[in-house]
């Protein structure tokens, strides 16, 4: 049943078509010393409830850069699919960089995560740190309570895949409801997350005649570790979900 997303009760849910992808890249491509620096999943396709099938590909391996393609797929055909650059990791650059993202200011949550309402409830623990929809940054800390693949610990890659999608509810959200759905997500990470909590704050929104772009920044406890950019479609509102 948490596999379910919020737009319809026998629709899987998109953050786990991430998850599954960065799950089967990582296990078939990835290597020490190399990093998972861009993750890019298309939700092109609505799914039931059915068993989903992970097919990886290499498509370049070079010294400092690796890149594979993921196909998500169910008896009903392609659902999605996923594009990753992983980066060899090296000396870091001495220097003030010109541009910098601060760590937020926000404590990791000592209180309990906040309670679904309406007919859905989110599978995972959330705790809301502003206005849901209200003027300003959006922010959340998420922590993930099921297991993606039963009787597999969650590695920070996947955990961060699966919290990206939340990108899109919480830039593209207004007070009355969640009007967009997000046709993909592309995750940025300068490192992997640290610990179970991740955090995410609404950086950015722009939409016009039904077509949104969001981004947000990642944090874990220690700061920021990435960014994520979402694009999506109008689509009639959810309410009531959080």
């Amino acid at each position: 049943p948490h596999a379910r997303g919020p737009w319809s009760p026998d629709m899987l849910h998109g953050r786990l078509l991430g998850g599954l992808a960065a799950r089967a890249l990582e296990d078939r491509h990835g290597e020490p010393g190399l990093h998972f620096a861009r993750l890019t999943v298309d939700l092109f396709r609505n799914s039931p409830l059915l068993p989903v099938t992970v097919e990886t590909s290499l498509v370049r391996d070079g010294r400092r850069i690796r890149v594979a393609d993921a196909v998500i797929s169910t008896s009903q055909g392609a659902i999605g699919r996923v594009s990753a650059v992983l980066l060899r990791k090296g000396e870091q650059p001495d220097g003030e960089r010109a541009v910098t993202t601060p760590p937020w200011d926000e404590q990791p949550p000592s209180g309990p995560p906040a309670q679904g309402r309406g007919g859905w409830i989110p599978p995972f623990e959330l705790w809301q740190l502003s206005g849901w929809g209200l003027p300003g940054p959006g922010r959340v800390w998420m922590r993930e309570t099921h297991a993606l693949v039963d009787d597999e610990p969650l590695t920070p890659l996947v955990r961060a895949a699966l919290a990206a999608d939340f990108a899109s509810p919480l830039s593209n959200s207004q007070p009355d409801g969640l009007r967009f759905i997000n046709a993909d997500y592309t995750l940025t990470l300068a490192r992997l997350p640290e610990g179970e909590l991740v955090g995410l704050e609404a950086t950015g929104h722009a939409s016009a005649e039904g077509v949104a772009t969001g981004q947000v920044t990642m944090h874990d406890a220690a700061g920021p570790i990435g960014f994520c950019l979402v694009t999506a479609v109008a689509n009639p509102p959810m309410r009531g979900t959080r």
